[in-house]
C-alpha cells in the first residue's frame, strides 16, 4: 500500500511516498530557510505564500505525471501554523477527489514518532518517544499504533525554541540550533556553569530559566571578561542535552522501556546524538536517531503514520480539520 503524505507545519514544504509504512520511495523537502533568515524566524504570512509557490513542484518530484498508484494522501492538519495548515489540507483535498482516495489527517508530533519507524524497519512498540523540536519538547510511551501516553511536556520554551533565542543572544545566525552545534564544537562545555531545571518528580522540562541565565551572564559580564562565543554555546548546549538524556533514560527506566525513538529537529544536533549514543550503551538500552534529513519537518513521517491511521479505518472528514494546537489527548 502506498500513501502520499504532505507536511505543510511551518517552513518546510515537504512530500513523500511512502509504502506499507515502513520503505520510502520517494521524498522532497523545499526549505524557506532564505526567505525567514534575514527576521531571525519564521513569519507566518510569509511561510504561507512560499507553501504555495512550492507545494506542487515538491509533489511532482515524488509522484511524476505517471500512473503512479496511490492507496490514499495523508496531511499534516496540526499543530503548526494555521495559514501553513491550511495549504497543505487544500491540496490534499483536491488530489484526494482527483484521484478517488482518501485523506487522513495526522498529527505532526506523532509524525515525528514515526521517523524512526521509516528508518528502523525492524523497530516494533513499545517504546519510549522523546519529540525535540522548536516548538514542543515531550516524552511520550508509543504503546501501539495509534495509543500513546504523554508522560511530560515541556512547561515553556520548548528545546529548539531556546536554542534560537539564545543563539540570537549570542550574535549567531538563525536558525540557532545549527548555528550553536557548529559553534558548540569548538569550544568549552565547562566554561560557564549553567543551570539545569530538573522538575523532579516529574517527567516535564523546562528552557525558559536556563535561557534567561545566559540572557542574565551575558548583561552581567563585561564582553572583555568573558570566555569566547563558542565556549558559551558550548556551556549553554552541554545544559540542554545533559537534562533532556538524563530525564528521558529516568523516564525509560521507570517505566521499564528498553527502546528509545528520538525525534524533531533538534535531534540533528551532533552533542544530543553523541550523548545519547554513549549512554544507551551505559543503560544497555537501544536509541533510535533518524537519519538528519527525517529529523527536520519531512513528509515521510507522515505519510509513515497515515497509513496505520488508514489501516484502521480512520478517514473520517473531521480528520481534516486544522488545528494550531493539536494536544496528544487528539491523537487516535
Amino acid at each position: 500500500m502506498i500513501i502520499l503524505g504532505i507536511e505543510t507545519s511551518c517552513d518546510e514544504t515537504a512530500a513523500s511516498l511512502v509504502k506499507d509504512g515502513r520503505w520510502v520511495l520517494g521524498s522532497a523537502v523545499a526549505s524557506q530557510l532564505a526567505v525567514h533568515k534575514p527576521f531571525k524566524g519564521v513569519v507566518p504570512e510569509l511561510a504561507s505564500r512560499a507553501h504555495v509557490e512550492r507545494i506542487n513542484s515538491v509533489i511532482d518530484e515524488v509522484l511524476p505525471r505517471s500512473n503512479t498508484k496511490v492507496d490514499a494522501i495523508a496531511v499534516t492538519t496540526g499543530p503548526g501554523l494555521v495559514g501553513c495548515l491550511l495549504i497543505g489540507t487544500v491540496t490534499a483535498r483536491m488530489l484526494g477527489w482527483v484521484r478517488d482516495v482518501p485523506v487522513i489527517g495526522v498529527n505532526h508530533l506523532e509524525g515525528h514518532l514515526f521517523a524512526g519507524l521509516v528508518e528502523h524497519p525492524g523497530l516494533k512498540p513499545p517504546f519510549l518517544g522523546l519529540i525535540v523540536s522548536g516548538g514542543h519538547t515531550e516524552l511520550v510511551i508509543f504503546k501501539g499504533y495509534g495509543r500513546y501516553e504523554r508522560l511530560g511536556a515541556t512547561r515553556d520554551d520548548a528545546a529548539g525554541e531556546a536554542f534560537d533565542k539564545v543563539a540570537n543572544l549570542l550574535g549567531l545566525p538563525f536558525p540557532g540550533g545549527p548555528s550553536i552545534d557548529r559553534a558548540a564544537q569548538r569550544g568549552n562545555p565547562t566554561a560557564v556553569a549553567f543551570p539545569r531545571a530538573w522538575m523532579p518528580g516529574t517527567h516535564d522540562f523546562s528552557f525558559s530559566g536556563l535561557k534567561t541565565s545566559v540572557a542574565n551572564y551575558l548583561h552581567a559580564t563585561p564582553a572583555r571578561k568573558r570566555p569566547k562565543v563558542q565556549d558559551i554555546a558550548a556551556s549553554f548546549q552541554e545544559a540542554v542535552v545533559n537534562v533532556l538524556v538524563k530525564k528521558t533514560f529516568a523516564a525509560a527506566a521507570a517505566h521499564g522501556l528498553t527502546s528509545i525513538v528520538i525525534g524533531g529537529g533538534v535531534a540533528a544536533n551532533s552533542r544530543l546524538r553523541s550523548v545519547f549514543q554513549q549512554s544507551a550503551r551505559a543503560e544497555q538500552k537501544r536509541v533510535y536517531l533518524p537519519d538528519l534529513s527525517f529529523c527536520t519537518d519531512n513528509a515521510a513521517m507522515i505519510a509513515a503514520a497515515g497509513y496505520y491511521k488508514y489501516k484502521k479505518g480512520l478517514r473520517r472528514a473531521t480528520d481534516l480539520q486544522v488545528d494550531a494546537n493539536l494536544q496528544i489527548q487528539n491523537w487516535k
